[in-house]
């Protein structure tokens, strides 16, 4: 009789386990279908970075870390310091992490087809981000989200044609390119020179890349001001080397938005301010907040839905009148 009642009373704590086991396994089930497990879609994305070579790129990075966390994304960060080699080693890490999403502002055009390839192979989505690849193969990559830089260098020439219209003679121009080889100095150089060539007046007389850093376009404007003593407007690829320029200007004796117009890319707080103060003339948007856009992207190719293979940010431009009303609530 003993024995049967330790069987017994074996028998009833084995079923009294076996039916805590299903209830937490109910309840593990329920807490799925209502996004609380472990498992409730959370997605890894691996991210490299350009670099930190200016104001917007650091707000740009701010904007995609905070949407990573306001949305739950795990967010695996990498900083390129502006080598193409080192967004391609990070890549490569991300592949063998076996990351859920991998996306990337490229630090030039050229060059990643075999590592967007291995990413593809890996079943890994890829997004672009900000600046966009020339690959021919348009399936290694699931869309572009970012500016329209022949757009922006338009809209700047298109601004410098109204205002010189009535030029009786030569408009002397120089250009402070982004990175050489980077999509949006190729683009903003192109859409630029589109612009300007509406007017025969408008001479370009100096080109040259001043990596889209202050030290750059500060450097590069001394150089442009000992060769060219007569210049009459600047167009700077994006704000810092506008702000760099500043300085060379100053030292030059020349006075910045009067004696040489200055036309800029980006509107980060910086520029903005300087245009507010008169010392910029024109600026055509940029935006670096590119979070909340990327994260919801990132989810959509995760889950195999369809997205656009292109998607523009919405910008603006500003003149130096809309630059003082827009000023006070500048997130950037």
């Amino acid at each position: 009789m003993r024995r049967l009642r330790t069987y017994s009373a074996s028998r009833r704590a084995a079923a009294v386990l076996a039916g805590m086991l299903l209830v937490g396994g109910m309840a593990a089930c329920g807490n799925s279908d209502t996004g609380g497990s472990a498992d409730d879609g959370k997605i890894t994305l691996g991210f490299s970075q350009v670099g930190a070579e200016s104001g917007w790129r650091t707000a740009n990075t701010t904007s995609i870390k905070e949407a990573a966390a306001a949305a739950g994304v795990e967010l695996k960060f990498d900083d390129a310091q502006q080598k193409q080699e080192n967004q391609i080693k990070a890549i490569r890490n991300y592949i063998q992490q076996k990351v859920d999403v991998i996306a990337f502002s490229p630090v030039v055009e050229s060059g990643w087809d075999t590592v967007l390839k291995e990413a593809k192979d890996a079943g890994i989505p890829v997004i672009l981000t900000d600046r966009s690849v020339d690959s021919a193969d348009k399936s290694l990559y699931k869309t572009f989200l970012g500016s329209d830089f022949v757009k922006e260098g338009r809209l700047a020439g298109e601004w410098l044609v109204e205002q010189k219209k009535t030029a009786s003679g030569p408009v002397h121009i120089v250009e402070l390119q982004g990175s050489a080889g980077a999509a949006p100095a190729n683009d903003r150089k192109k859409g630029f020179a589109e612009a300007i060539a509406a007017n025969p007046n408008l001479k370009t007389v100096g080109s040259q890349t001043g990596e889209f850093t202050r030290a750059g376009g500060k450097a590069v404007m001394e150089q442009f001001l000992k060769a060219n003593p007569k210049i009459d407007v600047l167009f700077a690829h994006n704000d810092d080397m506008g702000l760099g320029a500043l300085e060379a200007i100053a030292a030059a004796g020349k006075v910045p938005g009067k004696d040489i117009t200055i036309i800029t890319v980006d509107a980060v707080k910086d520029g903005m301010q300087a245009l507010a103060d008169g010392k910029f003339n024109f600026i055509a948007e940029c935006s670096p907040l590119l979070g909340p856009q990327l994260m919801d992207l990132a989810k959509k190719v995760h889950a195999g839905e369809e997205v656009p293979p292109r998607i523009e940010t919405e910008e603006t431009t500003f003149t130096q009148e809309q630059a003082k009303a827009a000023l006070p609530n500048r997130k950037y």
